[in-house]
């Protein structure tokens, strides 16, 4: 079960005006389940995308790649769970593009004009059949409220689906933003298998959009880890469809800053979704780092203490073992660290300082909140005024056995 995780309702799902979506079974990996997820978007709307930093990228990665930078303009998403297509070679880019080709048949565009992207095994080759069969029936079933069935259409390991909305007023609109994601594990940082997709129906001119992926992804999903893996098919788009009859003119105005603060609060929202329903996982965990000279500095400190092992063990044993936190901190690579200067909490509890342990800390104390299913890391360096928050679970036998099992 997912750690302090209720799921989404389809009324909790917000339609934002101009994309419409549909979720069909396919029959990619396990029959009676929808795989396949079409999502179609108004002529005019605005698109950015960021991808997996893996070497080893997926074939519809390269090929979604490609048609964003064609600019000729996003008409359409296909999105198949069951199967990565990643590990496939030439054949696979075929069929990559063979499933961007059926998918703009099936809506009326271009095939440059459609994202492709898939999530699962990796090294199989995509039944790329039953994807061009399915997708005709998506078409009657596009729906602007069809998020939910979207969000359980692209999942994989995920044990429930993941979506959150935000509605907001701007010049006297109602504006929504709507975003569902996918992931459960192979999760960390560089666009960690996951899957993301936000939209909003305000208007976000062309010079605004570029980046936004990025900038969103910098502070949400690349600010989580499960295991430490980074997928072959990580992506996250952004649309804005423009069809609430507002217009962002700059990040900057007033109207950019709340519509940011939205974006990235569902973002966000989303990201953490992924971590509290890590394979396996039984607790969440904040990780915050404070007093560092520069953000690369503490987010170095927090990731070495979210990616280690012996760490995420001890807190499924719920073990005060915190020596091993001071551990992670060390060997983090801030090779002029002073040790002296570093004081570390865990929630309420001032655990170690001037180099060693507190002198008031008790280990009932340190029992008392590695019970809990949400507990905070914070860790203060002693060397600037730079913060940073990362968050994590704990690692556990289930972890195990879910990996153990996938393919099976």
């Amino acid at each position: 079960m997912p750690v302090n995780l209720p799921p989404p309702t389809a009324q909790s799902l917000k339609p934002v005006a101009g994309l419409d979506m549909a979720a069909v079974a396919a029959g990619i990996r396990k029959s009676g389940r929808d795989d396949l997820v079409l999502m179609r978007l108004c002529p005019g709307a605005m698109v950015d995308a960021v991808f997996t930093q893996n070497r080893f990228c997926a074939a519809p990665v390269q090929v979604a790649r490609a048609h964003l930078a064609a600019g000729v303009g996003v008409r359409g998403l296909v999105i198949n769970t069951g199967n990565a297509n990643a590990g496939t070679g030439l054949t696979g880019l075929q069929h990559a593009k063979r499933m961007a080709q059926a998918a703009a048949q099936a809506l009326g565009v271009a095939p440059e004009q459609v994202l492709p992207f898939s999530t699962g095994v990796i090294l199989e080759p995509l039944p790329i059949e039953r994807i061009e069969a399915a997708l005709p029936s998506a078409v009657p079933a596009l729906h602007a409220d069809a998020w939910l069935a979207a969000a359980r259409g692209i999942m994989t390991t995920d044990t429930q689906p993941k979506g959150y909305s935000q509605q907001l007023e701007l010049q006297g609109q109602v504006v929504t933003v709507t975003g569902i994601a996918k992931g459960s594990g192979m999760i960390r940082p560089n666009m960690a298998t996951m899957l993301g997709y936000l939209a909003t129906d305000a208007a976000v001119a062309p010079e605004m959009m570029q980046g936004l992926a990025q900038r969103l992804a910098d502070a949400s999903f690349n600010r989580v880890s499960v295991d430490g893996d980074t997928s072959t098919n990580d992506s996250m788009v952004v649309m804005a469809t423009g069809q609430a009859q507002v217009t962002v003119s700059t990040w900057q105005s007033p109207d950019g800053q709340a519509l940011w603060r939205a974006l990235l609060s569902v973002a966000q929202q989303l990201a953490q979704a992924l971590v509290r329903d890590g394979e396996g996982a039984t607790k969440f965990i904040t990780i915050h780092v404070e007093g560092a000279q520069h953000s690369a500095e503490a987010l170095q400190v927090a990731y070495a203490v979210a990616h280690s092992p012996l760490v995420k063990t001890a807190f499924f044993a719920s073990d005060p073992n915190l020596g091993r936190i001071l551990a992670a901190v060390g060997y983090a690579g801030v090779d002029d660290l002073d040790v002296s200067r570093v004081e570390v909490f865990l929630d309420d509890v001032h655990v170690a300082t001037a180099g060693g342990r507190h002198p008031a800390y008790r280990e009932a104390d340190g029992v008392r909140v590695m019970q809990q299913s949400d507990i905070t890391v914070r860790l203060v360096l002693g060397r600037g005024v730079v913060s940073e928050t990362v968050w994590t679970c704990d690692l556990s036998h289930d972890y195990v056995s879910i990996n153990a099992d996938y393919r099976s």
